[in-house]
């Protein structure tokens, strides 16, 4: 498996990378859901409590991926 710069396998990196986008972008989807329910926009708080909700699936699916490479040994170097 080809690794990157890191060392680690590239597709080990591009889902850690998903993988965090996914939960920081989580993370702000709470502040828009209290700013569409402080303006009163219920339709739209909800539109980003589902947008939150397939994030955190994205992040979920991402962190099985990584547990099926870790186990087949292609996440990241051998250990020394």
């Amino acid at each position: 498996m080809a690794t990157g710069e890191t060392g680690f396998s590239d597709v080990a990196y591009d889902l850690v990378s998903v993988q965090y986008h996914a939960l920081k972008a989580g993370h702000d989807y709470g502040q828009y859901v209290r700013d569409a329910e402080n303006a009163g926009k219920q339709e739209i708080a909800e539109f980003f409590r589902s947008v939150m909700e397939e994030d955190s699936r994205r992040a979920a699916r991402c962190h099985r991926f990584l547990v099926e490479l870790s186990h087949s040994g292609d996440a990241g170097p051998a250990a020394d």
